[in-house]
């Protein structure tokens, strides 16, 4: 078992909603999705750098994380990205 302030260390006592994240987090749909949106983030950081996106969110328009075209892809502040959740 790892210990504090190692990778994968977890409390004995863990409240049960954080077992619960974990376990939804780590669903292969989750997983997939997860992925798919750090693919949509290295997509945009090839095409117009790293400096444009310092501070940024990648947003996809359709709201899908699995369609990663160009025309799906925005960059837009975290605080309006993360309040578009509808």
């Amino acid at each position: 078992m790892p210990k504090k302030g190692q990778k994968g260390y977890r409390k004995k006592n863990a409240k049960p909603r954080s077992k619960r994240q974990r376990a939804y987090q780590g669903t292969a749909k989750q997983r997939a999705r997860r992925s798919s949106r750090n693919k949509a983030r290295r997509k945009v950081v090839k095409s117009r750098g790293k400096s444009a996106l310092k501070g940024k969110d990648v947003h996809h328009k359709d709201r899908n994380p699995m369609n990663n075209s160009r025309r799906n892809l925005k960059v837009s502040s975290k605080r309006k990205n993360r309040g578009n959740n509808k």
